[in-house]
């Protein structure tokens, strides 16, 4: 006699995580708040609340994973055969995009300058990054766009009120027609990648007398290609200038931006990226002729800051994302964050993440302050600040990811799309030598730009004996810092400075850990290795997203 086998359910779902969702993104995060005040952004603590709590909400999550598996795509004419050049996207970006604008991330410190304005504006940055990265390319390149619009003078004055406006306007249609507008970029070129200079786009002067010239090249990448003009670097008479260049005309007609394909990218899929031919583009000179260069050089200034604020917000989610899911999975009849090895990685990427957000708000800082010494610090530590986070970053989603293990390898889980992003903050705006080469010619500049840097260390002198011993090291670094050594210097630099906020006002528990494995010890090689003795529990009580 055959016995019946006893029935049981295979699909029962038990020792997984809920769903880690609607949460507030900024009082969820002790690092962001702290940093926050200590930077003088406190006034804007009540609307910092409401962000996060916008930032974190499932609607918003949700709407950066559609505009992610749904790409751009390029409509190259219209049904008529009519040339358009349009880029269409899913409904979910023009969303997030409505906002961001509305949140103020592309141009509130310029249009509404106040105490902590940019302090502010990098803490919302951090957070909207957690759900998507790629909507926040066109605002970065808005916001750094403003500064170099206001001094290009009469030309392009109609431009500014709609650059600085709240409301979304994504309709194709020049932009004396919209209620708002974005600004690209486009710089690379073939030859050229980050070396500017060797751009071989030809400007010639339309005759007008008005600025206007009509330009004939190509530019290699042509960043968030939907927007509503671009500034561009060609060559004028005079030698490399910068120019905005619209994809309308003023005569109403489209301009000829003609674009040859989307670039296939590894990650920032939700944004478009554009290979693009100027047929005779029509375009308006915004720097002498001759000076394009160091227009580019300032505005790289914000779009760098913005590259280290979202790498520290892709760490603060990949974070997020491993604690809770360590917090909630047992294994070996135990809960994962309760298990030593995995409590040292989990407090190793805290460290991290916390470093990366302190070291992110103060930089803003300095826009806030538009001091001497503040520009100075800026112009030494973005650079370096950009060369050290972002090169983390990959690093740091991988070892997230493992936390999750198969689970976190799969397209559903964020850690994969996090993994994907976190390159491009590194390679965008120049890549890591780039950084290094810029940082050398900054303190290249005279004792200013050294002397910003050891004020800024100096308050924490006394406090941590193997921070006093790092300093003193780099005193004479700084006095010889030779090409080779920019990669050392840039790394030791950072190291130091974010050791000094977390001296300062950062908890015991992450300033003690940060300078005991940063500073010595097997630390770099993976996550994880934190020295002996030191107690995890404060620093992993800080990082769960619940609160």
């Amino acid at each position: 006699m055959t016995m019946p086998i006893a029935s049981f359910e295979t699909h029962q779902v038990t020792n997984q995580p809920p769903l880690l969702a609607d949460r507030n993104l900024f009082l969820s995060d002790p690092a962001l708040c702290e940093a926050v005040r200590r930077e003088g952004a406190e006034p804007a603590w009540d609307g910092l609340v409401a962000s996060g709590r916008l930032a974190g909400s499932s609607d918003c999550f949700d709407a950066g994973r559609l505009a992610n598996d749904h790409p751009p795509q390029w409509r190259g004419y219209d049904r008529f055969g009519h040339r358009r050049d349009e880029i269409e996207f899913h409904p979910a970006w023009h969303g997030i995009l409505t906002t961001l604008l509305r949140e103020g991330a592309h141009a509130a410190p310029w249009a509404e300058p106040g105490p902590g304005a940019h302090v502010a504006r990098a803490a919302r940055y951090v957070m909207f990054s957690q759900s998507d990265c790629g909507a926040l390319c066109p605002v970065t390149m808005t916001f750094s766009a403003v500064p170099v619009l206001r001094r290009a003078g009469e030309a392009v004055r109609d431009w500014l009120p709609r650059v600085l406006s709240r409301r979304y306007d994504p309709r194709f249609l020049p932009a004396d027609q919209k209620t708002a507008v974005m600004i690209g970029m486009g710089m690379t070129e073939k030859q050229g990648g980050s070396d500017v200079r060797s751009n071989s786009t030809v400007a010639i002067p339309a005759g007008g007398g008005d600025g206007a010239y009509l330009l004939k090249g190509h530019k290699w990448f042509l960043s968030a290609p939907m927007c509503d003009a671009f500034l561009v670097t060609a060559r004028a008479p005079g030698g490399m200038t910068c120019f905005l260049l619209p994809r309308w005309r003023p005569d109403g007609t489209l301009n000829a931006v003609r674009i040859r394909r989307l670039k296939d990218k590894l990650g920032n899929r939700s944004n478009a990226s554009a290979e693009v031919e100027f047929e005779d583009a029509w375009a308006l000179r915004v720097s002498e002729e001759g000076r394009g260069i160091p227009t580019i050089i300032e505005m790289a200034a914000v779009t760098r800051l913005d590259c280290i604020l979202g790498t520290a917000g892709l760490m603060r989610q990949a974070l997020s994302q491993a604690a809770f899911h360590a917090a909630h999975r047992t294994a070996f009849q135990r809960h994962l964050i309760d298990q030593p090895l995995m409590r040292g990685v989990l407090a190793d990427l805290a460290v991290e993440t916390e470093a990366a957000i302190a070291l992110g708000l103060r930089l803003a800082r300095t826009f806030d302050e538009d001091t001497e010494d503040s520009r100075a610090l800026c112009r030494v530590m973005t650079p370096a600040g950009k060369f050290w986070v972002c090169k983390r970053g990959p690093a740091f989603a991988a070892e997230a990811m493992e936390v999750l293990g198969g689970a976190g390898y799969v397209e559903e889980a964020p850690l994969a799309r996090i993994y994907r992003e976190m390159p491009v903050n590194s390679i965008w705006e120049g890549s890591g030598n780039v950084m290094c080469l810029d940082l050398l010619r900054a303190l290249g500049k005279g004792e200013l730009a050294r002397e910003a840097v050891l004020a800024e260390l100096r308050p924490a002198l006394g406090m941590e004996t193997r921070f006093d011993r790092h300093v003193a090291r780099l005193k004479d670094d700084l006095a010889v810092s030779a090409e080779a050594d920019g990669r050392r210097l840039a790394a030791q630099l950072v190291l130091a400075l974010q050791a000094a906020l977390l001296l300062r006002s950062g908890p015991a528990a992450v300033a003690e850990a940060f300078c005991a494995s940063r500073f010595g010890g097997e630390w770099g090689t993976v996550a994880g290795l934190l020295p002996a003795g030191l107690d995890p529990g404060p620093i992993i009580d800080r990082s769960l997203p619940a609160g």
